[in-house]
């Protein structure tokens, strides 16, 4: 009799381990395992709603070619918003990069030059966000709605609106590096979202900074006494979106092969819909790079979906804002719950 028993409890034991292991996986990945099941389900829906379109592979394909110019963005943008913090000067960023590759291009004749204006241009300016937010203390949402418009003039005062075609990047290897088709299918733009995704993920599960980026977001105060340079993580985020926000734009004029001065607008919807929806808090502390980039997929999705479905693409406008408003009310909810 107790030797059944001693050999039954082992085994107990071992069970109830594997379920608190479940459990805490469960919890652990919450968000991403949530953020999935979503995407999962609204594809049935468009799937239901318009099964040709959505059986076709041309759809996929597009969504690989569009979703990354607002994804590439996305991505480090979770960093900003995880920290407490926010960015929405992103969309003159990516014309600003733009107008940098513009002068230095006409200026020198090199595209190579030319990129690295672009990406040095977007560092600068994420840079100064950062500066301003930190050091003088004006409040991101405050800051960058003001960056945006500064910068924004800045590009049509010395663009005098007017544009520039990117034609001769086709002769460079920087073409189907950024934008060409892989195995003459695959979008480049979709491997280097896929790249920065993880580049990302790593910075932010398994690095120092990374580590300061969630205490930054979670508590502030906490974070300082426990000597994270709250100051520089900060800046050094802000740095990240705008080198992102630049290399998006130059990736997007190179796909239509032309740099408008207005290169950005329309993408800040969007943008924000796939942070929140893939599950990072407006109020920090919290997110994860896969939710967002699984997010940023379903929002690509929706555009099509909505015009499959036989509505007006004005319906878009209407579900981001609802996606924000929505993911917003539930984390105000949770928080209200935890506390």
């Amino acid at each position: 009799m107790s030797s059944n028993a001693e050999r039954t409890t082992p085994r107990l034991k071992s069970d109830s381990v594997k379920i608190s292991g479940f459990a805490k996986a469960l919890r652990t990945y919450s968000l991403q395992i949530g953020i999935v099941f979503v995407a999962i389900f609204i594809w049935f829906l468009f799937l239901l709603g318009s099964p040709r379109t959505f059986l076709a592979g041309n759809i996929y394909v597009s969504f690989m070619s569009t979703t990354p110019f607002f994804a590439l963005i996305a991505l480090p943008l979770t960093l900003i918003i995880i920290i407490g913090e926010m960015d929405l000067s992103f969309p003159s960023t990516m014309a600003l990069g733009m107008m940098a590759f513009d002068v230095v291009f006409v200026g020198t004749g090199s595209v190579i030059l030319g990129f690295i204006a672009c990406l040095v241009a977007g560092a600068v300016v994420g840079y100064l966000n950062g500066i301003i937010v930190v050091k003088i203390g004006i409040p991101s949402l405050v800051a960058t709605i003001g960056t945006q418009f500064l910068w924004r003039g800045v590009v049509m005062v010395v663009t005098n609106g007017q544009g520039l075609g990117m034609t001769k990047v086709q002769d460079t290897f920087l073409y189907p590096l950024f934008v060409g088709r892989i195995g003459g299918v695959v979008p480049a733009q979709f491997a280097w979202t896929i790249a920065v995704g993880i580049a990302l993920w790593i910075l932010l599960n398994r690095t120092r900074f990374g580590a300061h980026v969630y205490l930054t977001g979670d508590n502030i105060e906490s974070a300082r006494l426990m000597g994270v340079n709250v100051n520089r993580t900060k800046i050094l985020s802000f740095t990240i979106v705008g080198v992102a926000a630049a290399f998006a734009g130059f990736v997007v004029s190179e796909e239509v092969l032309f740099f408008w001065p207005t290169l950005g607008d329309g993408y800040m919807m969007n943008t924000l819909a796939a942070v929140f929806l893939g599950g990072t808090s407006a109020y920090g502390g919290t997110g994860t790079i896969f939710g967002t980039f699984v997010a940023c997929f379903i929002i690509g999705a929706i555009n099509a979906g909505i015009v499959a479905a036989g509505l007006t693409g004005f319906w878009t406008s209407v579900i981001y804002g609802l996606i924000i408003v929505i993911s917003v009310s539930l984390q105000a909810m949770l928080n209200k719950r935890i506390k």
